[in-house]
């Protein structure tokens, strides 16, 4: 679908169709961004696509960082990813300018979330066509996970998918699911997470992207995102967000590719 035509049938404001094509628009989006959570890890990957050569693929990214411990993947219509990015790094600074300390993923979920509602039911606003996915970790609960759509729903998950692929994608990661902890994953699967290293967390992901499209990629044609307090992570980094330069994923990607 067009910007154009997803604007002109939202100036329109036709209540529950608006929604319909803000979903339209994440799923025709070309992308596929996935996440897991483990011990003490939490992760998102995307495909990165530069859709001109003469473009600096270095500013090309659906990845953003919104507090030192929080970041997210964003997957529709970029400029609505900007908007909505803007916002959330607006909201999580009043957070901390009010209360003294970091937001937390959820707190700051469900504030986003809220907003997203409200653009649903005012006649000069239109619903955003971006599914924001944010992770960070809890001081309390570790590592987490959320999903926001444009109408306003959000949830925690072990591990999720948005975009193109997506119920493929939700697919391969049950079915992973099912099998950690000795099989005991679809009974407890908060515990069954908790087997898994950081490593194992980044390699599920690549496993993931790389089975629902038919791609071995290469280090440029994806881009991970990560917050992990476990041993493997650089003591510098720990706790925080960022995105794996090209080497680490280099890395990651042939530590799958040798155990396929």
């Amino acid at each position: 679908m067009s910007r154009t035509s997803y604007d002109r049938i939202s100036r329109l404001n036709l209540g529950c169709v608006s929604i319909e094509y803000a979903f339209k628009a994440i799923t025709g989006s070309g992308h596929t961004a996935i996440s897991v959570r483990g011990k003490d890890t939490a992760v998102v990957i995307t495909q990165k696509k530069v859709p001109d050569k003469l473009l600096d693929a270095n500013t090309v990214t659906h990845l953003f960082s919104i507090t030192p411990t929080i970041g997210c993947v964003m997957t529709g219509l970029i400029a609505d990813a900007n908007a909505q990015v803007q916002r959330a790094r607006s909201e999580a600074a009043e957070f901390r300018y009010k209360y003294g300390y970091e937001i937390t993923p959820d707190a700051l979920a469900r504030r986003m979330a809220n907003i997203n509602q409200v653009y649903t039911q005012r006649a000069a606003m239109r619903p955003l066509g971006i599914a924001m996915i944010l992770i960070g970790i809890d001081p309390e609960y570790g590592p987490q996970i959320f999903k926001l759509d444009p109408a306003g729903y959000f949830v925690g998950f072990h591990a999720t998918s948005s975009g193109q692929k997506q119920q493929e994608a939700m697919n391969h990661l049950e079915k992973k699911w099912k099998k950690l902890d000795n099989g005991r994953g679809a009974d407890d699967a908060t515990q069954a997470g908790k087997t898994l290293s950081r490593a194992e967390v980044i390699e599920m992901a690549i496993e993931a992207i790389s089975t629902v499209h038919a791609t071995d990629f290469k280090s440029g044609e994806v881009e991970i995102g990560i917050v992990s307090s476990g041993e493997e992570e650089p003591v510098k980094t720990r706790g925080q967000w960022r995105v794996l330069p090209e080497e680490e994923v280099e890395h990651h990607l042939l530590a799958y590719a040798e155990k396929d």
